[in-house]
């Protein structure tokens, strides 16, 4: 096995929520694909690598694990979409993918800015706030549980339970394992109560659908309602916090962005790359293989660190490594890759497009003033706080 000169702890979850690129692009450009002892898999940084393993389930499968810690545990396929193979994986993925086509995502601009608009005008932009509070947690949040046909009132706890389950991925302790179980006893008594009077929302799709000829089990339909909150809820949180700090640090581009909005979708593109906020997903090898010229052994586990690949210059060429709104074309790896393409990424694009075109409207000179607070994760590159002033004092 070739083993990396300098590997990095990517199963420490305070890594990601480091300076942790240097590191990533030390090892991509010495060795793409690294077996390392620490996380007993190999650690693959290269894009065009992460891109051959996405794209071809027979030979990497997700059935053995997706997440970085995966490895070693039991998981079930009822547990998320995420676990599933073809052919079974597109069966299951058009029971909600009617939700997310081009057509219902832009049907959705409306009310996403409305809700945009609310919660900007609920800030006082003289006073230092934090933006993940009033801001980038609860929009997100606001729009997935709308398409779910959860009550406001029960929002807020919403958000404890989905930070809950992000945090499981990383590590499953008694307090967070209390809380996922909550959430599934939400879900459970309100999948009933769809079941009794149906309504026009996911929760509803996910007790009337049917696969050849059999409804979903109570446990596959909770799987896909967990899985729908988080990854329509906490991925987008990242995207929109880490484009506020993006911009704030380069704020020539801020000021090309709000002096021309229609460079808006570039620049959430460009976001996606620069942040990844699914910093690594993973797959097993079903055979001995080689994934570029690197041999693999048939069960290995492989660790795809889209976060590298994002900086990868082979693809990005000389600029990877610097923050460029107008970058085109972007191949970003951002949402995954292959059939488990994030079947939300319209959603979250179109979410980050009304946010910042709203906010820039408004406060094109935003300022952070102080420390932006990283969660430690395994999975996530995610700002937990980040206080900003969104009319900087004079000086």
């Amino acid at each position: 096995m070739t083993v990396g000169a300098d590997p990095v702890p990517v199963e420490d979850p305070a890594f990601f929520a480091s300076d942790c690129d240097g590191a990533l692009a030390g090892l991509r450009r010495e060795c793409p694909v690294a077996w390392q002892e620490s996380v007993g898999s190999w650690v693959v940084t290269g894009h065009e690598a992460i891109v051959e393993i996405s794209r071809d389930p027979d030979r990497f499968c997700s059935r053995l694990g997706v997440l970085p810690n995966d490895r070693g545990r039991l998981v079930a396929a009822s547990d998320s979409i995420l676990y599933l193979d073809p052919p079974v994986h597109s069966t299951y993925r058009k029971l909600v993918s009617r939700a997310f086509t081009p057509r219902r995502v832009n049907g959705l601009e409306p009310r996403i800015r409305a809700l945009a608009v609310g919660l900007l005008d609920a800030v006082d932009p003289g006073s230092p706030v934090d933006a993940v509070d009033a801001l980038t947690a609860p929009l997100p949040l606001d729009v997935i549980a709308e398409l779910l046909g959860v009550p406001r009132g029960d929002r807020g706890d919403f958000r404890i339970w989905s930070d809950a389950v992000m945090a499981a991925a990383t590590e499953l302790t008694d307090e967070v394992a209390a809380l996922a179980f909550e959430l599934f006893l939400y879900f459970d008594r309100h999948l009933d109560a769809r079941t009794a009077e149906p309504a026009d929302d996911l929760l509803t799709a996910l007790v009337t659908a049917e696969v050849e000829g059999q409804q979903l089990t109570r446990q596959e339909q909770l799987g896909f309602c967990m899985t729908l909150l988080v990854a329509g809820n906490e991925t987008t949180r990242s995207l929109l916090s880490g484009g506020l700090v993006a911009l704030a640090e380069h704020p020539e581009q801020r000021a090309a962005l709000a002096a021309d909005p229609s460079l808006i979708p570039a620049a959430v593109e460009e976001m996606l790359r620069w942040v990844t906020p699914i910093m690594a997903m993973s797959r097993t090898a079903t055979g001995d293989t080689t994934v570029g010229a690197q041999p693999v052994a048939g069960d290995d586990y492989l660790v795809m660190v889209y976060g590298a690949g994002n900086r990868d210059e082979a693809v990005f060429g000389e600029s990877a490594d610097r923050f460029d709104i107008s970058r085109s074309p972007n191949p970003h790896l951002a949402f995954g890759f292959g059939e488990h393409f994030c079947i939300g990424a319209s959603l979250a694009r179109l979410e980050a497009r009304v946010f910042f075109s709203e906010l820039l409207a408004r406060w094109p000179m935003y300022e952070i003033v102080g420390e932006p607070v990283r969660t430690p994760s395994t999975l996530l590159r995610a700002v937990t706080s980040l206080p900003v002033r969104f009319e900087p004092s004079t000086r």
